[in-house]
């Protein structure tokens, strides 16, 4: 990603279905005001799970967004990508001819973590509790990791380059930068992002695994992150998606950029070993600012990976001190997570939807129920912080080792 490419990525349409907002308004005033909306689990068949809190999309009906011969062949996660899709191209003033003109010069990418184990849970119920004949054809399809690059594309006929992405949470940061080199090499439009929903009962149990999951019970500490009891991380569902397409070719349609996309790298340190987590995301914030061009004291604000276990969060806060310095003690750093919970690929896409808007409105949102502090980071607690911001720095690690680093200017930067 090059600013001084004519063809550099610009983000022009964001589109949210998150715990705390189905719509940009909502989600920006929920963030920025520190909401949290962290609860006990209700999905019918978790009751008796060790999981009791999490991030769950209460405010979302599926058949107002999608139509029903959608519906029947796509699970929970899908139905997040293809209304967050709608409201992100609205956003960027894509209408629902966009492809009629030139199909293939739009593409979609996303990444996943989980698939569609919702419906996946359900066909899999039916093979066993009645037999083969009950199994529907669309389980060959709803679960699996493409599906809702596959759904979106051919709902909105694009055409153009297709992928979905695998690479643990970091993959939402790493969909964003696939995005921004595609439209690079050419491509018009890209519609990018993740959408996550892990809490049926089968997903639900598939992550009792990760150590690093919370099973506390109180929805106000479960997930505190940076702090002296921090216990580790509570899961969410929804997602963001963003459209992505080049300056010149937003600028010409009248567009308004948001922001761009900058600066992105990559690393791996293995699963679960989060003291080694320092050097890889120090290595990945490094190579994300050098590919922007961005000095260290540039850096306006820092959305934390924040992962909620001592260890990691130790991590964390010594790999923006090795790269940023001094400054990596002043600059404001926040981590709205703690209030929707931790999206798996999700999570480091609305946490790049609530910086593109942080930058919008001159404000660092707050961390939710985060208060006293134990790591030298200058964590933004209780209210917003006003500030201008012209450059955001977004972390996000994986739990089995991915770390990435996704770099943004200001949609007014030169």
């Amino acid at each position: 990603m090059s600013a001084a490419n004519e063809r550099r990525a610009a983000v022009t349409g964001i589109g949210v279905v998150a715990p705390n907002g189905t719509s940009l308004d909502t989600f920006w005033k929920s963030t920025r005001e520190g909401l949290s909306v962290l609860d006990r689990v209700t999905r019918e068949g978790c009751e008796h799970l060790p999981l009791k809190v999490a991030g769950e999309v209460r405010a979302f009906e599926p058949s107002s967004a999608v139509e029903e011969r959608l519906l029947v062949q796509t699970d929970r996660f899908t139905h997040f990508a293809m209304a967050a899709a709608d409201l992100a191209l609205e956003d960027a003033r894509l209408g629902r001819d966009v492809a009629d003109d030139a199909p293939f010069s739009l593409g979609v990418v996303t990444a996943a973590g989980s698939g569609g184990g919702e419906f996946g849970q359900r066909e899999l119920q039916q093979l066993w509790g009645k037999g083969s004949r009950y199994v529907g054809p669309y389980q060959s399809i709803a679960w699996f990791y493409a599906a809702s690059t596959g759904q979106i594309s051919i709902r909105r006929g694009f055409k153009g380059p297709c992928s979905v992405l695998a690479a643990d949470e970091a993959g939402g940061l790493d969909a964003l930068a696939h995005a921004a080199r595609t439209v690079e090499r050419g491509t018009d439009v890209m519609v990018a992002g993740s959408t996550e929903a892990p809490l049926a009962p089968y997903s639900a149990v598939c992550q009792l695994g990760y150590q690093e999951l919370s099973t506390d019970a109180d929805p106000a500490r479960a997930y505190r992150p940076f702090t002296a009891g921090a216990c580790g991380f509570v899961p969410a569902e929804g997602g963001a998606m963003l459209v992505v397409e080049a300056e010149s070719a937003a600028r010409d349609r009248g567009a308004r950029v948001r922001a761009f996309l900058v600066g992105h790298a990559a690393t791996f340190t293995g699963a679960s070993r989060w003291e080694l987590s320092r050097e890889g995301l120090a290595q990945a914030i490094r190579g994300a600012l050098d590919e922007a061009g961005c000095a260290p004291e540039e850096v306006d604000v820092v959305f934390a990976d924040a992962l909620g276990l001592p260890a990691a969060d130790r991590a964390e806060a010594l790999a923006i001190a090795d790269v940023l310095g001094a400054h990596g003690r002043r600059v404001p750093v926040t981590a709205p997570k703690t209030g929707i919970g931790r999206g798996y690929c999700a999570a480091p896409v609305l946490d790049t939807a609530a910086a593109v808007l942080a930058m919008e409105h001159g404000l660092v949102p707050p961390t939710p129920n985060v208060f006293d502090i134990c790591h030298d980071l200058d964590l933004v607690t209780g209210r917003a912080r006003a500030a201008e911001l012209r450059t955001a720095l977004v972390l996000s690690r994986g739990l089995m080792g991915s770390n990435t680093a996704l770099v943004l200017r200001h949609g007014a930067a030169a």
